[in-house]
C-alpha cells in the first residue's frame, strides 16, 4: 500500500495508473496492494440442534387442540416480506403439535 506523497491520500488504482482521489498526483509504477485481517479472538458460538428439544423458547399459555394440554413453546419468525406482520408459533410441551398464528 503507498500513499499519496503531496497529500498523503491512499493511491487507488484510476483507468490505467495508480493516482491520488484527492490531487492531481499519478504515478506509473506498479503498486501492490495487500489488504490483511488478524481475528486472534475465538468466539464461542452456541449451536442449538433444531432435532433435540434444547428448551431455548418461552413457555406461555396455549390450549392445543390435540391433547387439551394448557402450556406450549411459543416463538415468532418472519415469513413473508418486511412489510407484513410476523407469524406466531406455538409447540405443545405435552404433545409437539404446532400451530402457526397469522
Amino acid at each position: 500500500m503507498q500513499f499519496c506523497p503531496k497529500c498523503g491520500s491512499l493511491l487507488m488504482k484510476k483507468q490505467k495508473y495508480f493516482g491520488c482521489s484527492r490531487c492531481d498526483y499519478t504515478t506509473k509504477e506498479e503498486i501492490s496492494m495487500e489488504i490483511k485481517e488478524e481475528n486472534k479472538e475465538k468466539l464461542n458460538v452456541a449451536v442449538i440442534d433444531k432435532d433435540k428439544e434444547s428448551g431455548v423458547n418461552p413457555i406461555t399459555d396455549f390450549d392445543c387442540v390435540k391433547c387439551k394440554s394448557k402450556k406450549a413453546y411459543f416463538w415468532t419468525q418472519q415469513m413473508r416480506s418486511g412489510d407484513e406482520p410476523e407469524s406466531k408459533f406455538f409447540k405443545c410441551i405435552k404433545c409437539g403439535n404446532v400451530v402457526r398464528v397469522d
